[in-house]
């Protein structure tokens, strides 16, 4: 009880910062602002900045120097949602239960709004109360993570296997890309907020890739499981778009069974860290152990 309690606080400090973030103006172009708000404070498990906090508090510092850092993982993972969406991406009409952001507002401005929340992200981590050290460590994880290599890569190796056969591997890579680096960069967010060593900044990412990796496992499973109260509608985009998921590859008891065996070994690798990890560990298995 008192675990939950401490989520759902911190989540609620996660949204109150996100709404003080992006203000309306009163400008001209005040609709860029209201996108922005539309699509950003929909909801959502807020994993990224969530698990970005539970380190660095791990490592003993405070929720406030963690706060704001942390919701420009929330920026940078919106942004992607609402590109992912598009028409000329993944199609999709709604997004937690409501009209995508360009169907809401001109498709124009649903991609201003992504690039808005992308550029935006930076220019937050860059006036964030850290050391110089310290911003510019985020600065190149953020970077890193959502760039060509990382986020945007996977998102163009999706695109590009659209309706053709690809093995467990290669599915593998797309989705560590897509997305269990920024996963895994918000353990690596929380570890340079909390000072960690370097060696345990490098533990915490590879957590962060198989716990990542595991709730893309889970995500392909419910979008069979349950499409309609994730998507609101009874088929999946994956489905519709002639994706291979873990699902068409392993079927539903086999992708379950490869969920388990990837979130233990990431588990595992906790133990060699000289502190209590319960946090952690209790909240990304609640992560992966989702039911929508």
């Amino acid at each position: 009880m008192i675990e939950t309690t401490y989520i759902s606080d911190v989540c609620e400090q996660i949204e109150k910062s996100l709404d003080e973030l992006i203000p309306l103006k009163g400008s001209t172009h005040d609709e860029i602002f209201m996108a922005a708000r539309y699509s950003t404070l929909q909801g959502g498990k807020r994993l990224r900045p969530l698990l970005a906090i539970v380190t660095a508090e791990m490592f003993g510092s405070h929720i406030q120097d963690a706060l704001i850092p942390s919701c420009t993982l929330e920026l940078i993972h919106t942004y992607s949602l609402i590109h992912d969406d598009l028409p000329c991406m993944d199609d999709d009409d709604f997004r937690r239960g409501k009209p995508s952001l360009h169907k809401a507002f001109q498709e124009g401005v649903a991609v201003l709004a992504g690039d808005y929340l992308l550029t935006y992200a930076f220019e937050v981590l860059a006036k964030a109360n850290l050391t110089d050290k310290q911003k510019l460590a985020l600065i190149l994880c953020l970077s890193k993570a959502s760039g060509g290599d990382g986020m945007i890569g996977g998102q163009v190796m999706d695109i590009s296997f659209e309706n053709k056969e690809i093995d467990l591997v290669t599915l593998q890579d797309i989705h560590i890309k897509k997305t269990g680096m920024l996963i895994a960069a918000a353990l690596e967010f929380g570890a340079i907020i909390g000072g960690a060593e370097k060696s345990e900044q490098e533990l915490l990412k590879q957590f962060g890739l198989q716990i990542g990796l595991a709730f893309q496992i889970v995500d392909d499973i419910l979008d069979v499981t349950a499409s309609k109260e994730k998507h609101g509608r009874e088929v999946a985009t994956d489905l519709i778009n002639d994706k291979t998921t873990y699902v068409s590859l392993l079927g539903i008891d086999g992708s379950k069974k490869l969920a388990e065996s990837v979130t233990n070994q990431a588990l595992d690798s906790l133990k060699s860290l000289p502190f209590d990890t319960t946090v952690l560990k209790n909240l990304s298995v609640s992560l992966v152990n989702r039911k929508i």
